[in-house]
C-alpha cells in the first residue's frame, strides 16, 4: 500500500517549506510510525506524519480536527497540535504534534492495580461516547469507511 516514499531528505525539505521556524531541529523516525502513517521525529519534543498513501490523503485534515476535538472532550493525557502544514505535489498535509513520551501497550504485567486501570479507561470511554458526532467526518474510501454502516 505504501505509494509515497517518505525518508528523512524528504521530511527535512518540507519541514524547511512550511515550517521554516524548524528546519533546524533533528529529524529521526519514530520506532513504529504506524501502518498508514510515516512519522518522525521533529526535535526532541514534537513528531511529524504524513499519509502515506495517496488515496488516505483526504483524510489527514479530518484526523487534526478530530485530534483536537477528542483531546478537548477527554480528561486523558493526549497529544495537541503544534501546526498543520498544506498539502503539496508530494505529500497530502502534515500534522506537527507535541510528543508525548510514555505510554506502552496495556499488558497485565504492567499494570499495577486493574481496579484503577478499568476505572480509567471507563472514564475515557464515556467521555468519546459523550462527543457530539453529528457533524463528525463521513465514512468512505479514505478512511476505510470507518463510522458507516456495520454492513459495510
Amino acid at each position: 500500500m505504501l505509494e509515497v516514499a517518505i525518508d528523512v531528505a524528504l521530511v527535512r525539505r518540507l519541514i524547511a517549506e512550511q515550517f521554516p521556524h524548524w528546519k533546524n531541529l533533528a529529524v529521526r523516525p519514530v520506532d513504529f510510525g504506524g501502518c498508514h502513517n510515516r512519522t518522525f521525529h521533529l526535535g526532541d519534543e514534537m513528531t511529524v506524519r504524513w499519509p502515506s498513501a495517496r488515496r488516505l490523503f483526504p483524510a489527514s485534515g479530518k484526523g487534526a480536527q478530530l485530534a483536537a476535538e477528542i483531546g478537548a472532550a477527554v480528561a486523558a493525557a493526549h497529544t495537541r497540535t503544534a501546526g498543520n502544514g498544506r498539502s503539496g505535489r508530494e505529500l497530502s498535509l502534515a500534522m506537527v504534534r507535541v510528543w508525548l513520551d510514555r505510554g506502552e501497550t496495556a499488558k497485565r504485567e504492567r499494570i499495577a492495580n486493574l481496579s484503577e486501570f478499568a476505572a480509567d479507561l471507563a472514564r475515557f470511554l464515556a467521555a468519546l461516547k459523550c462527543m457530539d458526532a453529528t457533524d463528525g467526518p463521513a465514512p468512505g474510501q479514505h478512511n476505510f469507511f470507518r463510522g458507516g454502516p456495520l454492513t459495510v
